[in-house]
C-alpha cells in the first residue's frame, strides 16, 4: 500500500484539486439553497398568501352584507368549504416557538401586492406530531403531505378590528437532508476525481523516489545496475540524464585515479633514487636528515593520493568487530611505548571499510600522542549509533579554529607546527573516511585542557 502513497508533490496537488471540489460544491450548495429558497415561496407561501388573501376578502364581503350581524358573517364564513383558513379573535399562535420572520416577511409582502393591508403577522414552524397523523378525521391526502413535507407552517395575520385570520399548512423538511445531499455527492467527486489523481501521481512519483533514492546513496564505481526508464515522457528524459551523467561521472573519476596513479609512480621513482644516492653521503647527521627528508615527502604523497582516491576505494566494506579494530591501533602505539589507554567493549560487529577506519582511528590517537603526551580512546556502543572518542591533555585548539582544522593543509602555527610533524592532512584525510562511512567528525576542546575528537556512526 506504500507505493500507492503521493509525494510531497503530489499530495499538495491533491489537496489543491480537493480544495476547488469542495469550493465548487460550496457554490454549488449556495446555488441550491436559493433555488430551494425561490421553490419554497412558489410551493408554500405564494398558494398561502393566496388562500388568506381570498379569505380575507371573503371575510370583509360578507361583513359589508351583514354589517349588523357580525356573528352571522362569522359562521357563514367559517362553513365555506373552499379554505382552510380560520377566523379567531385572538391570536391562538403568539406562544409557538420557532418563529420564521423570513417567511413573515414574505408574506407580508405578497398580502400588500394583493392589496391586503394586514397588521401583525406571525409565521411559527412546527413539527408533526405523528399521532396526529393517526387521527381518523384528519384528511387522508392531508395527512399523506404532512407525513411527505415534515414540518408545518402556522400562520397567524392580524385583520385590524376584525380578528385574526390562521392557517396551517405543510412545510418542506429542513436543508439537512440537502446537506447530506451535497456531502455524498462531493465523496462521489471524490472519489472519482481524487483517486485516478493519486493513481497518476503514484504513477509518476514511484520512478522519481527511485531517482531520488539512486541520487542520494550514488557512489561512483558501484557497478551499480543503470536505473530502468519508465513513468511519462519527461521522467524518462530525466532517469536517462541521470543515468548518462553518472557514466560521465565514473568516467571522470577513472581518469583521475589513472593520472593520480602515474603522478605517483613518476615521483616515487626519483625518491627511491634519491633514497639510494643519499647512502654514499658520508656524513651521518646529513645522511640522516636527507633520510627524514624523503620520508615526510614519501608520506605526503601517500596522504595525498589517499585524500584524492577517498571518493573511489578499493577496499569493499565488511563485517568487523570495532571494538578488537580499534584495539589493534592502541597496541600499535603502545608497542612503541607511548601512553594509550583503552578499555575493549563486549563484541561491536560494524559494517565498513577497516583499512580506511584504522587510518581514520590512527591519525586521531598520533595526534593526542603528538601534541598531548598520551590519549585515552573510549568505545561507546548505543542503540542507533557508537561513538570513538579520542582525549588528550595538550594545548588544545582555539574555538574560532575547530572546524577550519579540518580542511587540507591547514595547521596551527602557535603549537602544532610542521616543526612538530604533519602538513595539515591527517585530520582532512579521518574526516573524509568517516563521511565516507556515514558518520561525522568533530573535535571539541576538554574541561581543564586538551582536546576530545570524536567519531559518530550510525549502527
Amino acid at each position: 500500500m506504500r507505493r500507492f502513497l503521493p509525494t510531497s508533490l503530489i499530495a499538495r496537488i491533491a489537496l489543491l484539486v480537493a480544495a476547488a471540489l469542495f469550493a465548487a460544491q460550496a457554490i454549488n450548495f449556495g446555488l441550491l439553497l436559493h433555488e430551494r429558497q425561490k421553490a419554497r415561496f412558489a410551493l408554500v407561501i405564494a398558494p398561502a398568501t393566496t388562500r388568506l388573501a381570498d379569505a380575507a376578502e371573503r371575510l370583509l364581503a360578507l361583513q359589508r352584507e351583514a354589517p349588523a350581524q357580525p356573528g352571522t358573517a362569522k359562521r357563514r364564513f367559517l362553513s365555506d368549504p373552499r379554505t382552510h383558513v380560520r377566523l379567531h379573535r385572538e391570536n391562538p399562535f403568539a406562544a409557538q416557538p420557532n418563529r420564521r420572520s423570513d417567511v413573515e416577511r414574505d408574506l407580508r409582502r405578497g398580502l400588500e401586492e394583493a392589496g391586503l393591508r394586514a397588521g401583525t403577522i406571525v409565521a411559527a414552524l412546527r413539527p408533526v406530531d405523528p399521532q396526529r397523523l393517526l387521527n381518523p378525521k384528519l384528511d387522508p391526502l392531508r395527512a399523506d403531505r404532512l407525513r411527505r413535507m415534515g414540518a408545518e407552517m402556522l400562520v397567524a395575520v392580524e385583520l385590524p378590528g376584525k380578528g385574526w385570520l390562521t392557517l396551517a399548512t405543510p412545510w418542506p423538511r429542513s436543508d439537512f437532508g440537502l446537506i447530506w445531499q451535497l456531502a455524498a455527492q462531493t465523496l462521489i467527486l471524490y472519489v472519482v476525481v481524487l483517486v485516478p489523481v493519486l493513481l497518476v501521481g503514484g504513477r509518476i512519483a514511484r520512478p522519481l523516489r527511485t531517482l531520488t533514492d539512486a541520487a542520494r546513496t550514488f557512489r561512483p564505481g558501484d557497478d551499480t545496475a543503470p536505473l530502468r526508464e519508465r513513468g511519462p515522457s519527461d521522467v524518462r528524459a530525466l532517469i536517462a540524464a541521470y543515468n548518462a551523467l553518472g557514466r560521465r561521472v565514473t568516467s571522470m573519476l577513472d581518469e583521475k585515479d589513472r593520472m593520480l596513479g602515474a603522478i605517483g609512480h613518476d615521483l616515487r621513482t626519483p625518491l627511491q633514487a634519491l633514497r639510494v644516492r643519499i647512502e654514499s653521503v658520508e656524513d651521518d647527521d646529513d645522511r640522516a636528515r636527507m633520510v627524514d627528508t624523503i620520508d615526510e615527502m614519501s608520506r605526503t604523497l601517500d596522504d595525498i593520493l589517499s585524500l584524492a582516491r577517498l571518493g573511489r576505494p578499493s577496499e569493499p566494506s565488511t563485517d568487523v568487530d570495532l571494538g578488537a579494530l580499534v584495539d589493534a591501533v592502541v597496541e600499535d602505539f603502545r608497542d612503541l611505548d607511548h601512553d594509550v589507554t583503552f578499555e575493549e567493549p563486549a563484541r561491536l560487529k560494524m559494517r565498513l571499510r577497516p583499512t580506511l577506519m584504522r587510518r581514520a582511528v590512527r591519525n586521531l590517537i598520533e595526534n593526542a600522542v603528538k601534541y598531548g603526551d598520551g590519549a585515552e580512546v573510549r568505545l561507546i556502543a548505543e542503540t542507533e549509533r557508537v561513538t570513538i572518542e579520542v582525549c588528550d591533555r595538550g594545548p588544545g585548539i582555539p574555538a574560532e579554529m575547530l572546524k577550519a582544522v579540518f580542511n587540507p593543509f591547514t595547521r596551527l602555527e602557535q603549537s602544532r607546527n610542521r616543526g612538530t610533524g604533519g602538513i595539515g592532512l591527517g585530520l582532512a584525510l579521518a574526516r573524509a573516511i568517516v563521511n565516507d562511512a556515514g558518520g561525522a567528525i568533530a573535535l571539541a576542546n576538554r574541561e581543564g585542557g586538551g582536546l576530545v575528537a570524536t567519531i559518530t556512526l550510525p549502527r
